[in-house]
């Protein structure tokens, strides 16, 4: 108790101190925030040693001694990321890449990804008690990974892809109860895949495992893993029967492409009954003309999925895609109870629970087009190709190729909600009126008393968070000229116009983010998820959507970065950054919150960075430092983003967009400009 207020005591005079410290934010500048990090951590170390905290000291000293232990074991640092990592230093919850706790001194992050750091992962790291993030991805790490890691039992993500480790898997993973992220991928990790694997209750997103030498079957222990957990074994030595339980059921062909000795559904080759080798199964040849005494054979569906990891929903919205085939036979023309087949073994690729339905109640799912005329109906959409795109807190989304190569986006908006069809039946059909050339148009649903499902056109490129940041697990990506930018600038500012002022209810978006901008063809961004947030409060699946708002950040980068670590203000932690500050503390949506998220949207779009920039281990929000750079004139080179260096001769467009950026991130909603007002505003941006 004593350590607890001695600490208090502590941060609550450097928090006073800081106040001070802090000049009114119209006098802001990037030195006095660079020199409010200096004198901070000073004063922090100061304090500490000072103060009557020998417990919490003697604690940060062990841990200091465990961080000295990896600096040590590491023989190349080319970056220098870890030359502030000082013996003489009494704590290290300042040095470059670690975060403490904010209600306890002790380190809880550990992150030094793509730092070309060569050395290995030393048993002292498993003296940091209190650590729940460890990243350490695309290094040059070897040897062995500890046991004496896996003691750390509050450990919530592990990420050490894109290493050169080695050795076996150690059982004790399975001990980690709170494990929420694991990659070990691209290694050398050999031996059995540990079934204790199974044990981790509470991962989410991705098990990635792939690229690496592991050997043996696949434990069916991993089939009491989360169902809708992502696992990727693809490029290993594996062999045996793929389990058919859990998460295997939504697993396509690819996560387990590069391991020729395994067998069984979801691959084509067939598994062995003698003890031989797998023997493909190659499909049947036969015109599609042929049949039997007039009579076709039946139609059989192999569901072959590849579930993306944030998020997101972001991740990205559209990531890895990989076509699960839907093999089909000659079949005679459909009569009504071929068609309940048909759409059983539809409603069988979402959910495997209904699969043994009786036949009338099969007649209890209606498709419904909302094109008239319409280009495709319930037939023509299941004798398509379909591959899941990915997943978020309201639903799965799939991409289904229909015979004649129109591409459309299904989404699966969950269970529940029989008692209010007919209100899900009319917000479906007044978010069809929504005809505008930025929005992802909807095309049909299909309804049961528990199923929905909503088709869309399918956008074909990468959302704006992939655009602007790239993909996870890729080293680069095509950087967006600042031409393309505007395009979509102005895009998204029709879009939510229309929305906002021409639409026939005036609608508000609610859940604006890079990851909901869709780009089409020529670069044409579409706003994507509209209505969602009714249709999730309609069918029951508002709690989750609430969850993934607060939880999963536009890309990869942001699910893995301390903002989730609980450091923070507790009101900053349990929000999005793309909501207004107003949206905490209210719990009626207006037009004012979708204006800040464009602000947003649009600061991230020119500047490249992440809603939140870090220093350190210290973070300061985007507004801030845009704020300050335009205020203290700096050049324009340092705000936005680099890959812009050759477009710098429009600088005064960027200019214009950044100050209609900075308008529509006020604090203050009455301040903020309407969606038509920051249209016109875009409109007089010429481009060229």
């Amino acid at each position: 108790m004593a350590e607890r207020d001695g600490l208090k005591k502590v941060l609550t005079f450097v928090q006073l101190l800081g106040s001070f410290l802090k000049p009114p934010s119209a006098l802001l500048s990037f030195s006095v925030l660079l020199a409010e990090m200096m004198i901070l951590s000073a004063i922090v170390s100061f304090f500490l040693i000072l103060s009557d905290l020998s417990a919490t000291v003697t604690s940060l000293n062990d841990e200091r001694l465990a961080l000295l232990s990896f600096k040590q074991s590491v023989s190349a640092d080319p970056t220098k990321a870890l030359d502030d990592w000082n013996s003489w230093d009494s704590t290290p919850c300042f040095w470059t890449g670690i975060a403490c706790g904010n209600s306890s001194a002790h380190v809880v992050y550990l992150s030094l990804q793509n730092r070309n750091l060569i050395g290995s992962i030393p048993p002292q790291l498993g003296n940091l008690s209190a650590l729940r993030h460890l990243n350490l991805r695309n290094n040059n790490l070897s040897g062995e990974l500890p046991p004496e890691l896996f003691h750390v039992k509050g450990l919530q993500s592990l990420v050490l892809s894109g290493n050169s480790l080695s050795g076996t898997v150690p059982s004790g993973i399975g001990s980690l109860g709170s494990m929420k992220t694991l990659s070990l991928s691209n290694n050398r990790f050999s031996g059995s895949i540990p079934s204790e694997l199974g044990n981790l209750s509470s991962l989410q997103g991705t098990l990635d495992l792939s690229h690496n030498l592991f050997d043996g079957t696949i434990p069916t222990e991993l089939g009491n893993l989360p169902d809708k957990l992502y696992i990727d074994f693809s490029y290993n030595n594996l062999s045996g029967q793929i389990p058919a339980v859990g998460p295997f059921n939504n697993l396509g062909p690819t996560e387990f492409e590069g391991n020729p000795l395994l067998c069984g559904l979801p691959l084509e080759t067939l598994c062995p009954t003698n003890g031989s080798r797998p023997v493909p199964n190659f499909p049947s040849q036969q015109s599609g003309d042929q049949s039997i005494n007039g009579h076709g054979f039946d139609k059989g569906i192999l569901i072959l999925i590849l579930i993306v990891a944030g998020s997101t929903i972001g991740s990205g919205f559209i990531g890895w895609g990989v076509s699960y085939l839907c093999k089909k036979k000659p079949e005679a023309p459909a009569t009504a109870r071929s068609r309940m087949k048909i759409r059983k073994e539809f409603i069988f690729c979402l959910r495997d629970d209904i699969v043994n339905l009786p036949p009338e109640k099969m007649d209890q799912y209606n498709f419904v087009s909302l094109d008239r005329p319409s280009t495709f109906d319930l037939e023509k959409l299941l004798r398509g190709s379909a591959f899941l795109l990915g997943k978020s807190g309201i639903g799965m989304v799939y991409r289904v190729v229909l015979e004649n190569g129109q591409s459309l986006a299904v989404r699966r908006i969950g269970e529940g909600g029989t008692q209010r069809l007919r209100d899900f039946q009319t917000e479906v059909e007044a978010i069809a009126k929504i005809k505008h050339p930025n929005v992802v148009p909807l095309r049909a649903y299909c309804w049961s008393e528990d199923e929905k499902l909503l088709i869309y056109d399918f956008i074909p490129n990468r959302d704006l968070a992939t655009a602007i940041h790239g993909k996870a697990g890729t080293v680069s990506c095509n950087p967006l000229s600042w031409a393309a930018r505007l395009i979509i600038i102005k895009g998204i500012a029709k879009g939510l116009a229309y929305l906002h002022e021409f639409s026939p209810k005036r609608y508000i978006h609610g859940d604006l983010k890079p990851s909901n901008i869709l780009l089409g063809h020529n670069m044409q961004p579409y706003i994507a998820d509209f209505g969602l947030a009714r249709l999730a409060s309609i069918t029951g699946e508002s709690s989750r959507l609430q969850l993934e708002q607060v939880a999963m950040a536009a890309t990869p980068e942001l699910q893995s970065s301390p903002y989730e670590l609980g450091i923070m203000n507790s009101g900053e932690n349990l929000r999005s950054y793309y909501q207004a500050p107003e949206a905490t503390t209210s719990s009626k949506p207006s037009q004012k919150w979708d204006i800040y998220s464009t602000g947003m949207i649009l600061l991230e779009t020119v500047t490249g960075k992440l809603p939140v920039i870090e220093v350190g281990p210290l973070r300061f929000d985007l507004v801030r430092w845009v704020e300050a750079g335009i205020r203290e004139r700096a050049p324009l080179s340092d705000i936005v983003d680099p890959t812009l260096i050759h477009d710098l001769d429009r600088a005064e467009e960027m200019q214009r967009v950044l100050r209609i950026a900075l308008a529509c991130v006020d604090r203050s909603p009455e301040k903020r400009p309407s969606a038509r007002h920051c249209l016109n505003a875009m409109e007089k941006i010429e481009g060229r």
